[in-house]
């Protein structure tokens, strides 16, 4: 596997809430997206979720707190934990989670794109 430059993987799409695959280590997929505005509250039943900011802000709604990451901060959302993901605009960030992870969990909306349908990039 050759080195990864997230700024160069950033720059290869401009789609929003749609996972890229960017590697898999150990069962954990590593993905980036890009984000603005609210995604839609929803939880991962059997996996935790770990969220890292590259550019912008995103804030991370629970039901009892909201989460703000800046630039170079993570959080890691508890598996069964209901959340709803809020960027501001142009916000990049990293995911890594396993690979049974599904976007939006058990709830498929609009915004939901399917695991076999998150590319490689």
């Amino acid at each position: 596997m050759d080195k990864i430059s997230l700024t160069e993987k950033f720059s290869l799409f401009d789609e929003e809430w749609t996972p890229k695959i960017l590697a898999e280590s150990n069962g954990q997929l590593v993905k980036i997206a890009k984000g603005s505005g609210e995604l839609v509250w929803h939880s991962h039943e059997n996996e935790d979720e770990l969220f890292l900011v590259w550019k912008g802000q995103l804030t991370l709604k629970l039901r009892n707190k909201e989460i703000v990451l800046n630039p170079g901060e993570m959080y890691v959302v508890p598996k069964g934990v209901e959340h709803c993901p809020v960027a501001t605009p142009d916000t990049h960030f990293m995911m890594i989670e396993p690979a049974s992870t599904q976007h939006t969990g058990s709830d498929v909306t609009g915004v939901t794109v399917n695991t076999d349908d998150q590319t490689w990039i």
